[in-house]
């Protein structure tokens, strides 16, 4: 069972913004470098970026423009330098498969799971998905950060297999797909969630929805044959928020990825809402992780669509 201090503890961690990795030697660092290649997109989610040599046509007609410039621009320039300069859109960190080192118990679980097969179900995400199976504090009434008694109800009789690791990101899930986690079952369905994490650490809305159709290519090379419920990340902190802004509109975009035949974009979020746009405690107490009712909410919104992609 999860405490509310242990799923706090959870959040601070997928706020540090990098991992502390060791530099290796050898073949160790080459299949280091390897392993950090950014991830492969899908075309309706890729993030528009100039060739090297469109940025040097630009970059040399910059130096053009400075060698021209009058003194006073120079002037300014040479103080403020960072003023005027060639910005191509950055590399998308959330396209690189780097797990937390805090995570590696939980992916060892999961492995372990992946080895014994037999799974239908495959439900994938960070903390939300994972706290499907918190069975929160005995006799109290619609308990915070649990899933468990939803879950049993309505996926109780099924062969799942949950791979929610709190905290995680995009970063995290494709690392794990890629170390064993897509391996040793073909499950019917996936439901996947994952992003909210990526929010935190800044990125924006384009890179998240990158990363997300990332990991949604990954899924489709391990599991071919499943059908993926990709949800749209769910509404966190207050009506206009930058927060909530970011997420909303990440999923205008990762919604492309719908394409009626192996990936089924739904978008739940409008259900976790009041009628002016906040999130009421009793569904998610913490503005981001679901209470017990939060829960059957979500069941009961995608009960249907996975029992028609199950089939």
């Amino acid at each position: 069972m999860y405490s509310p201090a242990f799923i706090r503890r959870l959040t601070a961690l997928s706020l540090l913004g990098s991992l502390a990795l060791g530099v290796p030697s050898g073949r160790a660092a080459d299949a280091a470098a390897a392993a950090l290649v950014p991830a492969p997109v899908p075309a309706a989610v890729a993030i528009s970026r100039p060739t090297p040599a469109e940025v040097a046509v630009v970059t040399d007609n910059l130096q053009r423009f400075l060698a021209q410039a009058d003194l006073a621009t120079k002037a300014i320039l040479a103080k403020y330098p960072d003023m005027l300069a060639v910005r191509p859109p950055r590399a998308n960190p959330g396209l690189l498969p780097i797990l937390n080192p805090d995570f590696r118990a939980k992916h060892e679980a999961n492995l372990a799971r992946a080895k014994q097969g037999d799974v239908d179900l495959l439900f994938m995400g960070d903390s939300i998905t994972d706290l499907w199976r918190n069975a929160g504090p005995a006799g109290v009434v619609n308990p915070p950060f649990s899933g468990k008694a939803v879950f049993d109800k309505y996926y109780g009789a099924m062969k799942t297999a949950n791979f929610g690791i709190g905290g995680d990101t995009t970063q995290g899930v494709l690392y794990r797909l890629r170390h064993g986690e897509g391996e040793g079952f073909q499950p019917k369905a996936i439901m996947l969630l994952i992003g909210t994490n990526n929010v935190i650490f800044g990125s924006p809305s384009a890179e998240i929805a990158e990363a997300v159709g990332a990991v949604v290519l990954e899924l489709r090379r391990h599991f071919p044959a499943a059908k993926i419920l990709l949800l749209g990340i769910f509404p966190r902190a207050n009506p206009g928020d930058d927060i909530r802004k970011t997420v909303l509109d990440a999923n205008a975009i990762i919604a492309k990825l719908h394409d009626g035949k192996n990936v089924f974009y739904l978008d739940i979020g409008a259900k976790l809402l009041d009628a002016d746009g906040q999130i009421p405690p009793d569904i998610m107490s913490d503005k981001l992780h679901p209470t017990e009712k939060g829960y059957e909410i979500w069941a009961a919104a995608v009960k249907e669509p996975l029992a028609e992609l199950m089939k």
